[in-house]
């Protein structure tokens, strides 16, 4: 029986995984490992001598460093010798002596450890500076650039005048500077140093949408305008100058121009029905309310919106006359009581107190017709409380007289006791007799 003999020029041999022990592939198999990535070797000696190489590349990364640091912190080449060293731009209202002390201890110093960000605060907490910017310029600069504050009005605490830019942000200035920069700012009030930022900014955007409106499309309206009263944000008050006095209106805090235009229109005809005009309530839609003079006699007026579309001659007047002061009371009440007529309700006034005058087209009842075109006659200056006094005293006077005249003749005291003086006029439907007469009666 023939006996089988390995054939070493067999292949089968040589392939790996045949199954037959001895030859290369079985010594391959036994003693190679398998191969990996650099960094994550299998063998253990590789680990090792790859943490070693990290800690000696990590080890001269950090001596490096701080070679380099040592070196440019002791280089004098990269000191600040002096205030020479540090450059500034965009200086206009700041000095340069006011910039300076900010980097005063950085002279002497080193330029890689001036803390930058720091310095920069620093001078943004000057009132002219708006941003600032803090930069290095080896080996040894420092340049600072400057953006300052755009004051846009005039601002009034007590006697003083200072500045104000679009933040409430306070600004000084010297009077004769301010004299040189040539400002042409309405002057604000309401502004004070005490309020907080946020609330002096809120009422300085009144101020800016005031101006922005006015002076939209090149009209330049603001220049009208002498002062701004700023202390309720939402009711800039305006004073506005006319023919020798000022007159102040209220504009709210929006559509100031359309405001302004209905004031424009009708400023005159107040004025020449109203001397004693002082203020326009312009913030309502269908009515306007004239204020007048403080401590005259003059009464509170409210015009309708149909009034503020035509002309005065057009509308129906309805007055009443304002509470008798305290000085005229005690005369009056001497006198005998007119008869008190039902007048018209006045329209809604922000001072209900105060006496009203309200204009319609509207026609009014036929039993008050008369007493509307009396209302018509050119007004004229409303008499003082002393005038009024000394009539009612004469009339007082000439009624006892005439008293006693008849009584004497005609022996009837008690029917001449009733006799009234026959020259006054009986008081209108529509107006009361009191001693503060209302202009026009």
């Amino acid at each position: 029986m023939p006996l089988e003999m390995p054939d070493p020029d067999d292949d089968e041999s040589l392939r790996p995984g045949s199954g037959r022990v001895g030859g290369s592939s079985f010594v391959r198999e036994r003693f190679e490992e398998p191969s990996g990535p650099w960094w994550r070797p299998a063998s253990t000696v590789g680990r090792v001598f790859l943490g070693l190489g990290v800690l000696i590349v990590l080890g001269g990364s950090i001596a490096g460093a701080l070679a380099l640091k040592t070196y440019l912190g002791r280089d004098a080449r990269f000191r600040i010798t002096g205030a020479g060293n540090i450059e500034a731009t965009g200086l206009t209202q700041v000095s340069r002596a006011e910039m300076l002390p900010v980097f005063g201890e950085d002279i002497g110093r080193n330029i890689f450890f001036v803390p930058l960000n720091e310095r920069r605060k620093q001078l943004e907490a000057i009132p002219w500076v708006e941003r600032a910017t803090v930069m290095r310029l080896l080996p040894d600069q420092i340049r600072v650039s400057l953006v300052e504050r755009q004051p846009v009005a005039f601002v009034r605490n007590g006697q003083q005048i200072g500045l104000v830019d679009a933040n409430g942000v306070l600004l000084t200035m010297p009077a004769a500077m301010m004299a040189q920069h040539h400002y042409s700012f309405p002057v604000v009030t309401g502004i004070e140093p005490t309020d907080p930022l946020p609330m002096r900014r809120t009422k300085m955007a009144v101020y800016g949408r005031l101006l922005a409106e006015l002076d939209a499309n090149n009209q330049q309206l603001s220049q009208q305008i002498s002062e701004i009263d700023l202390t309720d944000p939402q009711d800039a008050r305006v004073l506005m100058p006319e023919q020798g006095m000022d007159i102040l209106g209220h504009f709210g805090d929006d559509r100031f121009l359309e405001r302004y235009q209905r004031y424009k229109a009708h400023i005159a005809e107040w004025r020449a029905q109203y001397p004693k005009l002082a203020a326009v309530d312009l913030r309502y839609d269908s009515q306007v309310v004239l204020e007048m003079t403080p401590g005259t006699n003059a009464v509170q007026a409210t015009v309708t919106g149909d009034a503020l579309s035509e002309s005065k001659s057009d509308a129906s007047l309805s007055t009443t006359a304002a509470k008798p002061s305290a000085s005229t009371k005690a005369d009056a009440s001497a006198a005998p009581e007119p008869v008190k007529p039902q007048a018209t309700k006045p329209a809604a006034t922000p001072k209900p107190t105060k006496a009203a005058l309200t204009q319609s087209k509207n026609k009014l009842p036929s039993a008050k017709q008369a007493a509307v075109s009396k209302s018509k006659t050119p007004p004229h200056k409303p008499p003082s409380p002393e005038a009024l006094a000394t009539k009612q005293r004469e009339a007082r006077a000439k009624a006892a007289k005439e008293k006693a005249a008849k009584e004497k003749k005609h022996a009837a005291p008690q029917q001449a006791a009733l006799t009234a003086n026959p020259s006054k006029q009986k008081p209108s439907p529509s107006t009361r007799a009191v001693p503060a007469a209302a202009p026009g009666q």
